[in-house]
């Protein structure tokens, strides 16, 4: 991976891109969206530059997840995403390798109902229990989700007698469904479960059985804008976006 930007290379390309302006079209998944939305703007307002952002998930098959918007030729000069999905758009030539740069660490938390009580999950038996006795679960379509089904229920013994009473809830976020108590338990990753109301942050799940997810980010071939681009994305990098980075839910990519 090539160096990052320093901080004082990305102050004087603000300085001189202020008098040339440009309009940043970037794509981004879930899982770093919270960051993305208080980053970006800082970005904004440093170079001058605008962000026109697109949401969507970093691999499935809904017309909005961002291997889908560039197969049918939506144009984009940032895509921040899940990094195996990334490498997989690198691999087909659709984005530039020498351009990817890590993000963040996301991990796995757990969401009840405002005002339910929080279950105990320090422990792989605590969660083992808290699953075991929960009348409802409800996980995400994106990377979380696929881990909890595929793999987290089977390391705990009770893929089972899950099976009845979880679902994978697909496009909205999971904490949303929690919230009108259509579901009592909600797992998705930390960043995406705190911003939606109605609901309580328990913890993350036991490290043990944590599945982390690294989120990356990267230049599309063809990028109108490849050199704004780079600066965002050493921007959305420096260690001056920690704080940021990390009052979301994410954890800081030790370099």
């Amino acid at each position: 991976m090539k160096k990052l930007f320093s901080l004082t290379a990305i102050a004087l390309f603000a300085f001189s891109a202020l008098a040339h302006a440009e309009q940043l079209n970037v794509m981004t998944s879930g899982g770093f969206t919270a960051a993305y939305k208080i980053l970006g703007p800082k970005f904004a307002a440093a170079t001058g530059n605008t962000l026109d952002t697109q949401l969507g998930p970093s691999m499935g098959k809904a017309p909005e997840a961002i291997p889908n918007r560039l197969a049918r030729g939506e144009h984009a000069d940032v895509v921040i995403m899940v990094g195996y999905a990334l490498d997989d758009l690198i691999k087909q030539g659709k984005v530039d390798p020498a351009s990817r740069v890590e993000l963040a660490d996301s991990r796995i938390g757990l969401v009840v109902r405002e005002g339910a009580p929080k279950p105990d999950i320090s422990s792989v038996d605590g969660l083992k229990q808290t699953l075991l006795d929960a009348q409802s679960v409800a996980y995400s379509d994106s990377a979380s989700g696929v881990y909890i089904e595929e793999q987290l229920f089977k390391k705990l013994g009770i893929e089972d007698q899950l099976k009845p009473k979880a679902k994978m809830i697909a496009k909205i976020p999971v904490g949303s469904v929690v919230a009108t108590g259509d579901y009592q338990l909600g797992f998705q990753q930390v960043s995406e479960l705190l911003p939606v109301p109605g609901v309580s942050f328990v913890a993350k799940i036991p490290e043990s059985v944590q599945s982390v997810t690294r989120f990356a980010a990267g230049i599309p071939v063809g990028a109108q804008h490849p050199q704004e681009a780079k600066a965002l994305l050493a921007y959305l990098a420096a260690p001056a976006a920690q704080a940021d980075v990390q009052a979301t839910g994410l954890d800081s990519v030790k370099r």
